[in-house]
């Protein structure tokens, strides 16, 4: 699939049917998040592969979002292995897993896989329990699958503002 069709036709899938995406598929997806450039290089990145009924069950009680996608992603990253910028305010951390996360939506797209970026939940909460290390903290949740008969883009998927309005030169 050309990129410019990945990006456009890409949408927030909201209901999932059963079939589960192939491996094949889903290497594919984790190997674009592999790739994906870091802060440094460093990588701290931990991806968590949910398809248990005990998982999904877990993500089921922190998000009603999961719209019966048969498979989630939790992107994480390690709070101790991040660059911290100057002034020290802000690390690589969300930055470099929203990275992570992005290459693999757009990976699944070129997949045909459908999906939707959550933040709808506690991540403090699920990452307990979901039993992570206390270093990692769950930047968001993505569920892959197929869209179910029916479902779509939302209406308002394909309005965008003005490049005008959102683009200044200085």
């Amino acid at each position: 699939m050309e990129f410019k069709d990945v990006i456009q036709n890409r949408y927030s899938c909201k209901k999932y049917s059963d079939r589960k995406v192939n491996k094949a598929s889903l290497q594919h997806i984790l190997e674009a998040g592999r790739l994906a450039p870091t802060a440094k290089n460093l990588q701290e990145q931990h991806i968590y592969v949910l398809e248990s009924e005990d998982a999904l069950s877990k993500v089921d009680k922190a998000t009603p979002c999961r719209y019966g996608a048969p498979t989630v992603i939790a992107v994480a990253f390690d709070k101790n292995n991040v660059f911290t910028y100057p002034g020290g305010k802000r690390d690589s951390g969300v930055e470099d897993a929203t990275i992570v996360a992005t290459h693999m939506i757009l990976a699944a797209a070129d997949e045909s896989v459908d999906s939707c970026w959550i933040n709808f939940f506690d991540p403090d909460e699920l990452a307990k329990e979901l039993g992570l290390p206390d270093n990692e903290e769950i930047l968001m949740l993505l569920d892959l699958g197929f869209a179910a008969e029916g479902a779509g883009p939302l209406e308002n998927h394909g309005k965008r503002k003005d490049l005008s309005e959102t683009v200044s030169y200085l």
